[in-house]
Protein backbone atom coordinates (compact mmCIF):
# COMPACT_ATOMS: atom_id res chain seq x y z
CA UNK A 1 0.00 0.00 0.00
CA UNK A 2 1.34 3.14 -1.13
CA UNK A 3 0.05 6.66 0.04
CA UNK A 4 -0.97 7.61 -3.47
CA UNK A 5 -3.14 4.78 -4.38
CA UNK A 6 -7.31 4.35 -3.93
CA UNK A 7 -6.84 1.90 -0.96
CA UNK A 8 -4.59 4.18 0.92
CA UNK A 9 -6.94 7.40 0.41
CA UNK A 10 -10.67 6.11 0.68
CA UNK A 11 -10.34 3.42 2.97
CA UNK A 12 -6.94 2.89 5.19
CA UNK A 13 -6.27 6.33 6.14
CA UNK A 14 -9.98 7.61 6.89
CA UNK A 15 -10.85 4.49 8.70
CA UNK A 16 -7.70 4.91 11.16
CA UNK A 17 -8.51 9.01 11.39
CA UNK A 18 -12.00 8.06 12.60
CA UNK A 19 -10.88 5.02 15.35
CA UNK A 20 -7.55 7.64 16.50
CA UNK A 21 -9.94 10.48 17.00
CA UNK A 22 -12.79 8.21 18.74
CA UNK A 23 -10.01 7.30 21.59
CA UNK A 24 -10.10 9.89 24.16
CA UNK A 25 -7.27 12.16 24.32
CA UNK A 26 -6.10 11.85 27.63
CA UNK A 27 -5.40 8.19 26.90
CA UNK A 28 -2.52 8.77 24.45
CA UNK A 29 -1.38 4.69 25.27
CA UNK A 30 -4.61 4.12 23.65
CA UNK A 31 -3.75 6.32 20.63
CA UNK A 32 -0.60 4.92 20.10
CA UNK A 33 -1.97 1.31 20.31
CA UNK A 34 -4.60 2.25 17.51
CA UNK A 35 -1.43 4.05 15.40
CA UNK A 36 0.64 1.01 16.32
CA UNK A 37 -2.02 -1.77 14.90
CA UNK A 38 -2.73 0.38 11.96
CA UNK A 39 0.85 0.71 10.75
CA UNK A 40 1.63 -3.42 11.07
CA UNK A 41 -1.60 -3.48 8.89
CA UNK A 42 -0.03 -1.19 6.51
CA UNK A 43 3.41 -2.60 6.50
CA UNK A 44 1.91 -6.45 6.17
CA UNK A 45 -0.54 -5.47 3.61
CA UNK A 46 2.91 -5.00 1.18
CA UNK A 47 5.68 -7.05 3.25
CA UNK A 48 3.68 -9.81 4.69
CA UNK A 49 6.41 -12.30 6.34
CA UNK A 50 8.51 -9.46 6.01
CA UNK A 51 7.15 -7.42 8.75
CA UNK A 52 9.41 -9.87 10.86
CA UNK A 53 12.66 -8.37 9.69
CA UNK A 54 11.30 -4.69 10.94
CA UNK A 55 9.69 -6.23 14.34
CA UNK A 56 13.08 -7.73 15.10
CA UNK A 57 15.41 -4.71 14.52
CA UNK A 58 12.79 -2.61 16.84
CA UNK A 59 13.15 -5.81 19.41
CA UNK A 60 16.38 -5.49 19.71
CA UNK A 61 17.30 -1.82 19.75
CA UNK A 62 14.12 -1.73 23.00
CA UNK A 63 16.27 -4.78 24.63
CA UNK A 64 19.49 -3.62 24.06
CA UNK A 65 19.01 0.35 24.76
CA UNK A 66 16.92 -0.88 28.34
CA UNK A 67 19.95 -2.89 29.53
CA UNK A 68 22.55 0.22 28.27
CA UNK A 69 19.98 2.21 30.73
CA UNK A 70 20.20 -0.22 33.56
CA UNK A 71 23.74 -0.66 33.75
CA UNK A 72 24.97 3.01 32.69
CA UNK A 73 27.63 3.06 34.54
CA UNK A 74 29.25 -0.36 33.86
CA UNK A 75 30.93 0.43 30.53
CA UNK A 76 31.72 -2.96 29.88
CA UNK A 77 27.86 -3.95 29.40
CA UNK A 78 26.80 -0.76 27.30
CA UNK A 79 29.52 -1.02 24.63
CA UNK A 80 28.53 -4.77 24.37
CA UNK A 81 24.75 -3.80 24.07
CA UNK A 82 25.67 -0.98 21.71
CA UNK A 83 27.89 -3.10 19.02
CA UNK A 84 25.24 -5.96 19.12
CA UNK A 85 22.66 -3.21 18.45
CA UNK A 86 24.58 -1.84 15.35
CA UNK A 87 26.20 -5.79 14.59
CA UNK A 88 22.34 -6.82 14.40
CA UNK A 89 21.07 -3.93 12.24
CA UNK A 90 24.03 -3.59 10.00
CA UNK A 91 23.68 -7.76 9.20
CA UNK A 92 19.58 -7.41 8.68
CA UNK A 93 20.83 -4.43 6.31
CA UNK A 94 23.84 -6.56 4.90
CA UNK A 95 22.09 -9.64 4.08
CA UNK A 96 18.71 -8.06 2.77
CA UNK A 97 20.33 -5.48 0.71
CA UNK A 98 23.42 -6.14 -0.39
CA UNK A 99 23.90 -10.62 -0.13
CA UNK A 100 23.15 -10.53 -3.68
CA UNK A 101 25.32 -7.44 -4.63
CA UNK A 102 28.54 -8.66 -3.09
CA UNK A 103 28.43 -12.24 -3.87
CA UNK A 104 28.33 -11.02 -7.48
CA UNK A 105 30.98 -8.82 -7.29
CA UNK A 106 32.93 -11.48 -5.51
CA UNK A 107 32.38 -14.15 -8.26
CA UNK A 108 32.79 -11.73 -11.06
CA UNK A 109 36.42 -10.51 -9.73
CA UNK A 110 37.50 -14.32 -8.83
CA UNK A 111 35.74 -15.95 -11.50
CA UNK A 112 33.43 -17.85 -10.05
CA UNK A 113 30.29 -19.43 -10.96
CA UNK A 114 27.78 -16.61 -10.84
CA UNK A 115 24.94 -17.39 -8.10
CA UNK A 116 22.10 -14.91 -7.06
CA UNK A 117 19.83 -15.54 -4.06
CA UNK A 118 17.05 -13.05 -5.58
CA UNK A 119 16.55 -11.94 -1.63
CA UNK A 120 13.39 -9.81 -1.30
CA UNK A 121 14.37 -6.16 -0.07
CA UNK A 122 11.43 -5.27 2.30
CA UNK A 123 10.53 -2.05 1.76
CA UNK A 124 12.16 0.90 3.77
CA UNK A 125 14.50 -1.23 5.74
CA UNK A 126 17.29 1.75 4.79
CA UNK A 127 15.00 3.87 7.07
CA UNK A 128 13.73 1.88 9.80
CA UNK A 129 17.27 0.49 10.76
CA UNK A 130 18.81 4.07 10.48
CA UNK A 131 16.53 5.18 12.92
CA UNK A 132 16.29 2.23 15.06
CA UNK A 133 20.63 2.53 15.52
CA UNK A 134 20.07 6.23 16.72
CA UNK A 135 17.84 5.36 18.87
CA UNK A 136 20.07 2.68 20.74
CA UNK A 137 23.39 5.64 19.97
CA UNK A 138 21.41 8.23 21.49
CA UNK A 139 20.31 5.88 24.43
CA UNK A 140 24.48 5.04 25.33
CA UNK A 141 25.35 8.64 24.52
CA UNK A 142 22.59 9.56 27.26
CA UNK A 143 21.19 12.13 24.84
CA UNK A 144 17.50 10.36 25.21
CA UNK A 145 16.24 7.99 28.02
CA UNK A 146 15.24 4.19 26.68
CA UNK A 147 11.52 4.33 26.59
CA UNK A 148 10.40 1.08 28.46
CA UNK A 149 6.52 1.05 27.36
CA UNK A 150 6.98 -1.41 23.99
CA UNK A 151 3.85 0.23 22.79
CA UNK A 152 5.18 3.19 22.71
CA UNK A 153 8.85 2.60 21.57
CA UNK A 154 7.30 0.26 19.19
CA UNK A 155 4.94 2.80 17.82
CA UNK A 156 8.01 5.42 16.97
CA UNK A 157 9.19 2.88 15.11
CA UNK A 158 6.78 0.90 13.20
CA UNK A 159 4.58 4.62 12.38
CA UNK A 160 3.00 3.86 8.63
CA UNK A 161 3.25 8.01 8.07
CA UNK A 162 7.46 7.79 7.61
CA UNK A 163 8.35 4.23 7.84
CA UNK A 164 8.94 3.65 4.10
CA UNK A 165 10.98 6.12 2.75
CA UNK A 166 11.43 8.69 5.44
CA UNK A 167 11.67 11.53 6.91
CA UNK A 168 14.43 10.00 9.10
CA UNK A 169 13.32 10.92 12.53
CA UNK A 170 15.08 10.30 15.46
CA UNK A 171 13.25 9.18 18.82
CA UNK A 172 14.28 12.91 20.76
CA UNK A 173 12.65 14.73 18.15
CA UNK A 174 9.15 12.92 19.10
CA UNK A 175 9.60 11.86 22.27
CA UNK A 176 7.57 14.01 24.04
CA UNK A 177 4.93 13.72 21.23
CA UNK A 178 4.90 9.90 21.97
CA UNK A 179 4.00 10.45 25.93
CA UNK A 180 1.84 13.84 25.97
CA UNK A 181 0.68 14.88 22.37
CA UNK A 182 -2.45 17.57 21.69
CA UNK A 183 -4.12 17.11 18.38
CA UNK A 184 -5.87 20.51 17.39
CA UNK A 185 -7.53 21.55 14.11
CA UNK A 186 -5.19 23.90 13.33
CA UNK A 187 -2.49 21.35 13.04
CA UNK A 188 -4.85 19.00 11.46
CA UNK A 189 -5.96 20.89 8.75
CA UNK A 190 -2.53 21.78 7.95
CA UNK A 191 -1.92 17.98 7.84
CA UNK A 192 -4.76 17.90 5.19
CA UNK A 193 -2.86 20.90 3.17
CA UNK A 194 0.54 19.99 3.42
CA UNK A 195 -0.65 15.73 2.37
CA UNK A 196 -2.62 16.94 -0.47
CA UNK A 197 0.31 19.26 -1.92
CA UNK A 198 2.12 16.50 -1.49
CA UNK A 199 0.02 14.11 -3.41
CA UNK A 200 -0.21 16.64 -6.09
CA UNK A 201 3.36 17.03 -6.43
CA UNK A 202 3.46 13.06 -6.77
CA UNK A 203 1.09 12.09 -9.01
CA UNK A 204 0.70 15.01 -11.23
CA UNK A 205 4.32 16.14 -12.10
CA UNK A 206 6.23 13.00 -10.80
CA UNK A 207 4.02 10.38 -12.53
CA UNK A 208 3.37 12.69 -15.86
CA UNK A 209 7.42 12.62 -15.85
CA UNK A 210 7.95 9.30 -14.84
CA UNK A 211 5.52 8.52 -18.47
CA UNK A 212 7.72 10.91 -20.57
CA UNK A 213 10.96 8.67 -19.36
CA UNK A 214 9.24 5.72 -19.93
CA UNK A 215 8.40 6.74 -23.39
CA UNK A 216 11.81 8.30 -24.41
CA UNK A 217 13.39 4.62 -22.79
CA UNK A 218 11.05 2.38 -25.33
CA UNK A 219 11.02 4.91 -28.48
CA UNK A 220 12.33 3.86 -31.78
CA UNK A 221 13.72 7.32 -32.22
CA UNK A 222 17.18 8.03 -30.20
CA UNK A 223 18.50 11.59 -30.36
CA UNK A 224 20.74 13.77 -28.40
CA UNK A 225 17.79 15.96 -27.51
CA UNK A 226 15.85 12.68 -26.29
CA UNK A 227 18.87 11.77 -24.54
CA UNK A 228 19.04 15.29 -22.48
CA UNK A 229 14.89 15.29 -22.60
CA UNK A 230 14.90 11.65 -20.24
CA UNK A 231 17.55 13.33 -18.07
CA UNK A 232 15.64 16.45 -17.24
CA UNK A 233 12.56 14.27 -16.77
CA UNK A 234 14.51 12.21 -14.15
CA UNK A 235 15.57 15.37 -12.39
CA UNK A 236 12.61 16.61 -11.57
CA UNK A 237 10.44 13.22 -11.55
CA UNK A 238 13.16 12.02 -8.70
CA UNK A 239 12.30 15.89 -6.62
CA UNK A 240 9.16 15.64 -7.07
CA UNK A 241 8.72 11.93 -6.30
CA UNK A 242 10.62 11.65 -2.60
CA UNK A 243 9.50 15.51 -1.50
CA UNK A 244 5.98 14.61 -2.27
CA UNK A 245 6.34 11.14 0.35
CA UNK A 246 7.84 13.68 2.31
CA UNK A 247 5.03 16.43 2.35
CA UNK A 248 2.67 13.51 3.01
CA UNK A 249 4.55 12.00 5.40
CA UNK A 250 4.82 15.47 7.62
CA UNK A 251 1.21 15.95 6.65
CA UNK A 252 0.29 12.96 8.19
CA UNK A 253 2.19 13.33 10.88
CA UNK A 254 0.65 16.32 11.65
CA UNK A 255 -2.89 14.91 11.39
CA UNK A 256 -2.04 12.82 14.43
CA UNK A 257 -0.56 15.00 16.34
CA UNK A 258 3.29 14.69 15.58
CA UNK A 259 5.83 17.54 14.28
CA UNK A 260 8.21 15.52 11.70
CA UNK A 261 11.68 17.53 10.64
CA UNK A 262 11.26 18.70 7.17
CA UNK A 263 13.80 16.98 4.59
CA UNK A 264 13.60 19.44 1.69
CA UNK A 265 14.27 22.81 1.12
CA UNK A 266 14.36 23.90 -2.52
CA UNK A 267 17.43 22.10 -2.75
CA UNK A 268 17.06 23.17 -6.98
CA UNK A 269 17.78 26.68 -6.11
CA UNK A 270 21.10 26.15 -4.09
CA UNK A 271 24.67 27.62 -5.79
CA UNK A 272 26.62 25.08 -4.80
CA UNK A 273 27.07 21.26 -4.39
CA UNK A 274 27.44 21.68 -0.99
CA UNK A 275 24.79 23.89 -0.43
CA UNK A 276 22.63 21.39 -2.49
CA UNK A 277 23.11 18.80 0.18
CA UNK A 278 22.18 21.02 3.15
CA UNK A 279 18.69 21.16 1.67
CA UNK A 280 18.15 17.59 -0.20
CA UNK A 281 16.64 14.56 2.10
CA UNK A 282 18.33 16.61 4.94
CA UNK A 283 17.12 14.15 7.97
CA UNK A 284 19.57 11.70 6.21
CA UNK A 285 22.49 14.31 5.34
CA UNK A 286 22.56 15.14 9.53
CA UNK A 287 22.15 10.86 10.89
CA UNK A 288 25.46 10.78 8.34
CA UNK A 289 26.76 13.84 10.04
CA UNK A 290 26.19 13.06 13.25
CA UNK A 291 26.83 9.25 13.35
CA UNK A 292 29.26 8.58 11.07
CA UNK A 293 31.31 11.68 10.04
CA UNK A 294 31.59 13.25 13.45
CA UNK A 295 32.69 10.06 15.13
CA UNK A 296 35.15 9.96 12.57
CA UNK A 297 36.49 13.21 13.61
CA UNK A 298 34.63 15.51 10.85
CA UNK A 299 36.61 18.51 10.39
CA UNK A 300 38.95 18.90 13.34
CA UNK A 301 41.44 16.52 11.79
CA UNK A 302 44.16 16.64 9.55
CA UNK A 303 43.61 17.67 5.93
CA UNK A 304 44.72 14.39 4.77
CA UNK A 305 42.25 12.53 7.46
CA UNK A 306 39.46 15.23 6.62
CA UNK A 307 39.23 14.18 2.87
CA UNK A 308 39.47 10.43 4.54
CA UNK A 309 36.05 11.26 6.75
CA UNK A 310 34.33 12.67 3.57
CA UNK A 311 35.33 9.92 1.25
CA UNK A 312 34.21 7.07 3.55
CA UNK A 313 30.58 8.85 4.76
CA UNK A 314 30.02 9.36 1.02
CA UNK A 315 31.11 6.11 -0.04
CA UNK A 316 28.57 4.39 2.40
CA UNK A 317 25.79 7.01 1.69
CA UNK A 318 26.05 5.74 -2.35
CA UNK A 319 25.80 2.25 -1.25
CA UNK A 320 22.93 3.09 1.50
CA UNK A 321 20.94 4.77 -1.99
CA UNK A 322 21.55 1.26 -4.27
CA UNK A 323 23.68 -2.02 -3.62
CA UNK A 324 25.39 -1.80 -7.01
CA UNK A 325 28.23 -0.44 -8.49
CA UNK A 326 26.67 2.83 -10.31
CA UNK A 327 25.92 3.57 -6.47
CA UNK A 328 29.09 3.62 -5.19
CA UNK A 329 30.71 5.75 -8.62
CA UNK A 330 27.69 8.36 -7.87
CA UNK A 331 29.02 8.07 -3.88
CA UNK A 332 32.98 9.03 -5.13
CA UNK A 333 31.28 11.57 -7.53
CA UNK A 334 29.47 13.31 -4.55
CA UNK A 335 32.31 13.34 -2.86
CA UNK A 336 34.76 14.80 -5.00
CA UNK A 337 32.71 17.33 -5.81
CA UNK A 338 32.14 18.53 -2.00
CA UNK A 339 36.21 18.01 -1.82
CA UNK A 340 36.66 20.23 -4.46
CA UNK A 341 34.78 23.07 -3.27
CA UNK A 342 36.56 22.84 0.36
CA UNK A 343 39.93 23.05 -0.40
CA UNK A 344 39.67 24.59 -4.46
CA UNK A 345 36.91 26.52 -5.47
CA UNK A 346 34.20 27.09 -3.12
CA UNK A 347 35.43 30.80 -2.13
CA UNK A 348 35.24 31.22 -5.46
CA UNK A 349 32.11 30.14 -6.46
CA UNK A 350 30.48 31.98 -3.37
CA UNK A 351 31.81 35.50 -5.25
CA UNK A 352 30.87 34.22 -8.92
CA UNK A 353 27.18 35.69 -10.12
CA UNK A 354 24.54 33.82 -8.86
CA UNK A 355 23.46 32.75 -12.61
CA UNK A 356 26.82 30.79 -12.97
CA UNK A 357 27.12 29.36 -9.37
CA UNK A 358 23.35 28.20 -9.82
CA UNK A 359 23.94 26.76 -13.36
CA UNK A 360 27.19 24.65 -12.33
CA UNK A 361 25.44 22.99 -9.06
CA UNK A 362 21.94 22.42 -11.49
CA UNK A 363 24.87 20.38 -14.09
CA UNK A 364 26.94 18.90 -11.43
CA UNK A 365 23.43 17.13 -9.52
CA UNK A 366 22.04 16.27 -13.14
CA UNK A 367 24.76 14.32 -14.24
CA UNK A 368 25.20 12.65 -10.83
CA UNK A 369 21.46 11.45 -11.56
CA UNK A 370 22.70 10.08 -15.31
CA UNK A 371 24.57 7.76 -12.74
CA UNK A 372 22.15 6.97 -10.45
CA UNK A 373 19.84 6.29 -13.03
CA UNK A 374 20.63 3.56 -15.34
CA UNK A 375 20.83 -0.54 -14.54
CA UNK A 376 24.96 -0.97 -15.14
CA UNK A 377 28.09 1.07 -16.00
CA UNK A 378 27.62 0.16 -19.48
CA UNK A 379 24.42 2.08 -19.48
CA UNK A 380 26.15 5.16 -17.55
CA UNK A 381 28.26 5.45 -20.36
CA UNK A 382 25.68 4.85 -23.04
CA UNK A 383 23.92 7.47 -21.83
CA UNK A 384 26.37 10.24 -21.35
CA UNK A 385 27.44 9.34 -25.26
CA UNK A 386 23.89 10.32 -25.84
CA UNK A 387 23.71 13.36 -24.33
CA UNK A 388 26.89 14.75 -25.67
CA UNK A 389 26.66 13.36 -28.79
CA UNK A 390 29.26 10.97 -29.51
CA UNK A 391 26.98 8.36 -29.92
CA UNK A 392 26.38 9.12 -33.97
CA UNK A 393 22.67 10.41 -33.23
CA UNK A 394 21.14 13.17 -34.51
CA UNK A 395 20.20 15.90 -32.67
CA UNK A 396 16.25 15.83 -32.89
CA UNK A 397 13.86 14.08 -34.88
CA UNK A 398 10.16 14.54 -35.73
CA UNK A 399 9.54 12.10 -32.59
CA UNK A 400 11.59 14.26 -30.37
CA UNK A 401 10.05 17.75 -31.05
CA UNK A 402 6.62 16.35 -30.77
CA UNK A 403 7.40 15.29 -26.66
CA UNK A 404 9.18 18.23 -26.31
CA UNK A 405 6.11 20.15 -27.49
CA UNK A 406 3.43 17.77 -25.53
CA UNK A 407 5.70 17.98 -22.10
CA UNK A 408 6.76 21.81 -22.57
CA UNK A 409 4.49 22.98 -20.06
CA UNK A 410 5.14 20.39 -17.59
CA UNK A 411 8.43 20.99 -17.64
CA UNK A 412 7.77 24.68 -17.18
CA UNK A 413 5.45 24.01 -14.23
CA UNK A 414 8.17 21.43 -12.53
CA UNK A 415 11.14 24.33 -12.51
CA UNK A 416 8.78 26.91 -11.31
CA UNK A 417 7.45 24.43 -8.86
CA UNK A 418 10.97 23.62 -7.53
CA UNK A 419 11.96 27.08 -6.68
CA UNK A 420 9.99 29.05 -3.50
CA UNK A 421 8.69 31.97 -6.12
CA UNK A 422 5.09 29.96 -5.20
CA UNK A 423 5.65 29.95 -1.45
CA UNK A 424 6.72 33.52 -1.97
CA UNK A 425 3.65 34.77 -3.85
CA UNK A 426 1.52 33.21 -1.04
CA UNK A 427 3.04 34.63 1.81
CA UNK A 428 2.49 37.96 0.26
CA UNK A 429 -0.70 37.45 -0.91
CA UNK A 430 -1.44 36.99 2.62
CA UNK A 431 0.61 39.90 4.07
CA UNK A 432 -2.81 41.46 2.84
CA UNK A 433 -5.64 41.37 5.58
CA UNK A 434 -8.36 41.41 3.12
CA UNK A 435 -6.19 39.21 0.75
CA UNK A 436 -5.60 36.85 3.46
CA UNK A 437 -9.27 36.56 4.38
CA UNK A 438 -10.30 35.91 0.92
CA UNK A 439 -7.60 33.13 0.73
CA UNK A 440 -8.76 31.83 3.78
CA UNK A 441 -12.26 31.05 1.63
CA UNK A 442 -10.65 30.39 -1.56
CA UNK A 443 -8.12 27.97 -0.35
CA UNK A 444 -9.99 24.78 1.20
CA UNK A 445 -12.14 24.70 -2.60
CA UNK A 446 -8.51 24.82 -3.99
CA UNK A 447 -7.20 21.73 -2.49
CA UNK A 448 -10.37 20.16 -2.61
CA UNK A 449 -10.22 20.79 -6.14
CA UNK A 450 -6.74 19.51 -6.46
CA UNK A 451 -7.76 16.39 -4.63
CA UNK A 452 -10.32 15.24 -7.33
CA UNK A 453 -7.78 16.38 -9.91
CA UNK A 454 -5.33 13.67 -8.52
CA UNK A 455 -7.42 11.20 -7.67
CA UNK A 456 -9.06 11.19 -11.27
CA UNK A 457 -5.48 10.73 -12.78
CA UNK A 458 -4.66 8.49 -9.86
CA UNK A 459 -7.61 6.32 -11.06
CA UNK A 460 -7.46 6.81 -14.72
CA UNK A 461 -3.46 6.27 -14.92
CA UNK A 462 -0.97 3.39 -14.11
CA UNK A 463 0.50 2.23 -11.14
CA UNK A 464 3.73 4.45 -10.40
CA UNK A 465 5.48 3.65 -7.20
CA UNK A 466 8.04 5.84 -5.05
CA UNK A 467 11.28 5.91 -6.46
CA UNK A 468 12.85 5.86 -2.97
CA UNK A 469 11.09 2.63 -1.93
CA UNK A 470 14.03 1.10 -4.23
CA UNK A 471 16.56 2.79 -1.97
Amino acid sequence: MVFSSVSFLFYFLPVTLIIYYLVPRKWTNCKNTVLLLASLFFYFYGEQQLVLVMLFSAAVDYVCSLVIEKFRHKKPITKISLVFSLTANIALLGYFKYYDFFAESISQLFGLPTHVAEIALPIGISFYTFQTMSYTIDVYKNRIKAQKNPITYTTFVTMFSQLIAGPIVRYGEISHELTERRNTFSDFSYGVRRFILGLSKKILLANTLAELAQTIMYSGEQTVLFAWMSAVAFFFQLYFDFSGYSDMAIGLGKMFGFSFPENFNYPYIARSFTDFWKRWHMTLTRWFRDYVYIPLGGSKVSELKWIRNIMLVWLITGLWHGAAWNFVIWGVYCALFLITEKFLFGKLLAEAPKPFAHLYTIAVVLFGLVIVNADNLTDVGRNFSAMFGTAGLSITGAETMYYLRSYGVVFIVAIVASTPLLKNLYSRICGNDIARKAMMAIEPVMLIGLLIWTTGFLVDGSFNPFIYFRF
